[in-house]
């Protein structure tokens, strides 16, 4: 793909109403290419300006039942939140919570007790069953956005485990020798479910980006240990790694908490990114790592409303300077997004367009 260099009338915004009801508006520099190919191009390691989340949207359909069950539809005619909750893929249901805005399977009553029950407990889903051709027609128009689209898998492993179990019973049978085995035999299983689900949405929506969610911490530490992680869950996750590579896709990790030290598991896994929560050390991160897996990197923070603005064009020009390598690209994180002022956006896009073609 050819590239041309940068013209300073490409500072030249626009402004369109975001897709999301309330947001402010997206403001739109005039891009040599479509966004959408300008993050496909940072994910091929030949950057052309800075990404941000600007750059993507994420799909969550309804005919997924997992993404109602969660409380996370995002549609072409989003789905009144009223719905939210119930069951999900396994039955297993939900209680959506509108203050918090999302959805948890209430503990006390889990419906494994032990993890070695699942084979003759767990009924799988049909996924042919769901109706993927009017869902694709139904979505038409918001798969044609010109962003890139990551479609996200919901529950993941852990937290699949977690509604079945409840939290504590789950982080036991993690590292509990008795129940291994079938952790890691359930984990298996839902790969080829997960496959099945990938084959679903790239035939039936032309998924070429997916976002697996499966939280591996809390604030002050992972749930449990590198090794256990390495153990369990890294075999599986290459599985659907591999094949969601083979689909042409990207594939990316969402997991919050403070678990920066599982970031090694994550590139065994074959994770292509994965954008951590502002605890982490991202800038430390990107240094060690970078150039393994495409980080999402937290800015340095300031008061944008009391900030002058050639201070702000200086913070975007010492964030380009250090993060906008085009041999080793990352992405602005989107829990650093406040920084993203006006004069702070066109400053970066402005230098990051300069240093990606230099290189």
């Amino acid at each position: 793909m050819s590239v041309p260099k940068f013209d300073p009338k490409e500072l030249e915004i626009t402004e369109i109403p975001s897709a999301f009801p309330g947001w402010p508006p997206t403001r739109l520099f005039p891009y040599p290419v479509t966004r959408g190919e300008g993050y496909k191009a940072l994910m091929r390691r030949k950057p052309i300006w800075q990404i941000s989340s600007g750059e993507s949207t994420i799909f969550t359909p309804s005919v997924y039942p997992d993404n109602v069950a969660r409380g996370l539809v995002i549609q072409q005619n989003f789905l009144d939140p009223s719905k939210y909750g119930g069951p999900d893929i396994f039955g297993i249901e939900w209680e959506y919570v509108p203050v918090t805005g999302g959805s948890i399977v209430r503990p006390g009553a889990p419906f494994l007790s032990n993890a070695n029950e699942w084979k003759e407990k767990v009924k799988w889903p049909d996924v042919d069953a769901w109706d993927w051709a009017g869902a694709a027609k139904e979505n038409e128009n918001f798969l044609k956005n010109d962003v890139l689209i990551f479609h996200w898998i919901m529950n993941g492993y852990f937290e699949r485990l977690i509604s079945f179990m409840d939290f504590e019973e789950a982080a036991v049978a993690m590292i509990d020798e008795d129940q291994q085995d079938a952790v890691r035999e359930l984990y298996e299983a839902l790969t080829d479910l997960y496959i099945k689900i990938v084959d679903k949405h790239v035939d039936y929506f032309h998924a070429e980006a997916f976002t697996v969610h499966d939280d591996w911490g809390s604030q002050m530490a992972p749930f449990f240990s590198p090794a256990v992680t390495a153990e369990l869950l890294v075999p599986p996750m290459k599985r659907l790694t591999d094949h969601i590579h083979s689909r042409g896709a990207i594939a990316d990790l969402h997991s919050c908490g403070h678990i920066e030290q599982q970031v090694p598991n994550m590139i065994a896994a074959g994770w292509d990114s994965w954008s951590g929560m502002a605890m982490n050390d991202t800038q430390g991160l990107y240094e060690k790592y970078g150039d393994k897996i495409v980080l999402g990197v937290v800015p340095d923070q300031f008061d944008p409303q009391n900030t002058p603005e050639e201070e702000q064009r200086a913070a975007a020009r010492k964030f380009a300077e250090k993060f906008c390598n085009p041999k080793k690209p990352c992405v602005v994180n989107a829990y650093g997004m406040a920084v993203l002022t006006p004069a702070y956006q066109e400053e970066l896009y402005k230098e990051s367009r300069i240093r990606m073609q230099a290189g």
